[in-house]
């Protein structure tokens, strides 16, 4: 029986949970996800667990903050004047927004304070500082 490996293509089944017990991702929601083992398009240490599962295996994988969206950093947490929004604009705690920054870089950020003189944004991923755990299933491999 196959083995799942670099280059290989796995498609796996997951319910990814928080320390709290919290869902923050099913594959049950929006289909199982297929990719390429050794493409980056999932966090390394994910890939390095599934090396080695075989079609129908099953495993938990917990990955650390560092292993998957990194430490929530304070230096991604900006305030700015609320004069550097349209007058009228409406902001409210927990809205997104896109904000363009100096050479085109655009970012979304979470707006996680409102006063009359300014807007506090959070550039952080929302499972940054979070440890993730993946039930997953190798569902194929080619």
């Amino acid at each position: 029986m196959i083995q799942a490996d670099i280059g290989r293509t796995v498609t796996v089944s997951y319910i990814g949970t928080l320390d709290n017990g919290s869902i923050f991702h099913s594959t049950d929601e929006q289909g199982a996800l297929t990719f390429v083992i050794g493409s980056d398009q999932v966090f390394p240490a994910l890939e390095q667990a599934i090396i080695g599962m075989r079609v129908t295996e099953v495993k938990n994988v917990v990955l650390t903050a560092d292993q998957a969206y990194g430490p929530r950093l304070k230096e991604n947490i900006i305030q700015v004047s609320r004069q550097n929004f349209p007058a009228g604009k409406e902001i409210s705690t927990g809205q997104k927004l896109s904000i363009d920054f100096k050479g085109g870089v655009s970012r979304i950020m979470v707006v996680t304070g409102v006063s009359d003189t300014d807007v506090t944004l959070d550039g952080n991923h929302p499972l940054a500082g979070c440890d993730l755990t993946f039930a997953l299933r190798v569902d194929t491999i080619e």
